[in-house]
C-alpha cells in the first residue's frame, strides 16, 4: 500500500491559532495553505492525531467558504483531547479527512430552515449556519435555536451576536440554569421549538447535541408538523478509524463514520429510543 493510498496516514498540520472558548472547550485553526486549502462540506468530520497519544474524530467548525483555514472546536473530555488542549500555536496535529455525510442543505432550498443546537452541538452546525446565510435568498425563514447548560456555556458568542443582529434571522437561546446576567428564557431547548415562528410542513430542520436532547427535539419538531424525513441529526459517536473498519462507531446496523454522522430522524428515531445501542 502506498502512502497516497493509506487511509490511516495523517497529514501534519501546524496550529496557527489556539483559543480557550470555555473551561473545557478550545478551538484550533490549522495551516492548510501548503495544499492549496482544505475543502469540506458542513457536517463532515476529520480524524485529529496527537503524536504518541492517539486519534479522535472532530467535526469541522469553520467556514466552508474559506478553504485557507481549517477550524475545529473540541471539548477536552478524554485521553486524547485533554492532552490536545495543552497544545499551542506552532505545535502540530495530524489530520485525516474529511469524512462522513454532510448536512443536506440543498433539501431546504425554498423552505423554512430550522437549526437547533444543544451545547457543543453548535460547533458542527456553525459551518451550516455560515453557508446558509451566504445563500440566504434561497430559503424562507431562517430560525436558529440554541440551548446550553448556563450562560457561561454558550459558544461562539461573537457569531451569535452577529447572527442575532440580522433582520433576516430569528435567533433565540435558552439555558438550563440562569445567573443574574441572563435575561433570556430558562429551560430546555424544546421550549424554543414549540414557540418558534416557522411553517412546519414547509420546513427542514438540522439538529445537533446530546442524544437525549436530539430525541426530544426531533419529537417536538414532528409535533410542529415537520415530517421525520425533513429532520436531520448529527450522531458524533466514538470513532477510531474514520473509514468503517474498526467497528467502534457501529450504531445498530450502521457505521456512523461511513453512513453518518448525519442521519434523518425517520431513520434514527428507533435507534435513539433503544437503550445501549
Amino acid at each position: 500500500m502506498t502512502e497516497a493510498a493509506n487511509p490511516y496516514l495523517p497529514t501534519p498540520r501546524r496550529i496557527t491559532r489556539a483559543t480557550q472558548d470555555l473551561a473545557d472547550v478550545f478551538t484550533f485553526d490549522l495551516d492548510v495553505a501548503d495544499g492549496g486549502g482544505f475543502a469540506f462540506a458542513p457536517g463532515q468530520f476529520n480524524m485529529l492525531y496527537l503524536h504518541g497519544v492517539g486519534e479522535v474524530a472532530i467535526s469541522v467548525s469553520g467556514d466552508p467558504g474559506d478553504p485557507s483555514t481549517l477550524t475545529h472546536t473540541i471539548r477536552a473530555v478524554g485521553t486524547v483531547t485533554r492532552p490536545m488542549q495543552k497544545l499551542r500555536v506552532g505545535d502540530w496535529l495530524g489530520v485525516r479527512g474529511p469524512y462522513g455525510t454532510p448536512w443536506p442543505l440543498d433539501k431546504a432550498v425554498g423552505r423554512d430552515l430550522v437549526i437547533v443546537a444543544g451545547g457543543l452541538g453548535l460547533a458542527p452546525l456553525r459551518p451550516l449556519i455560515v453557508q446558509a446565510l451566504a445563500r440566504r435568498e434561497q430559503f424562507g425563514r431562517v430560525v436558529v435555536l440554541i440551548g446550553a447548560r448556563s450562560p457561561a456555556d454558550l459558544l461562539f458568542m461573537q457569531d451569535v451576536a452577529t447572527w442575532r443582529g440580522r433582520f433576516d434571522v430569528q435567533l433565540d437561546a435558552i439555558v438550563d440554569r440562569a445567573d443574574r446576567s441572563w435575561r433570556g428564557p430558562v429551560g430546555v431547548v424544546t421550549r424554543l421549538v414549540e414557540d418558534a415562528d416557522f411553517d412546519g410542513p414547509n420546513a427542514t430542520a438540522f439538529v445537533c447535541g446530546p442524544e437525549a436532547m436530539m430525541r426530544f427535539v426531533g419529537r417536538a419538531l414532528v409535533g410542529r408538523n415537520l415530517t421525520p424525513g425533513d429532520v436531520w441529526l448529527s450522531m458524533e459517536r466514538s470513532m477510531k478509524c474514520g473509514v468503517g473498519l474498526c467497528g467502534h462507531c457501529q450504531w445498530g446496523p450502521t457505521f456512523v463514520c461511513k453512513e453518518g454522522p448525519v442521519y434523518s430522524f425517520d431513520r434514527a428515531a428507533r435507534l435513539l429510543a433503544t437503550r445501549e445501542i
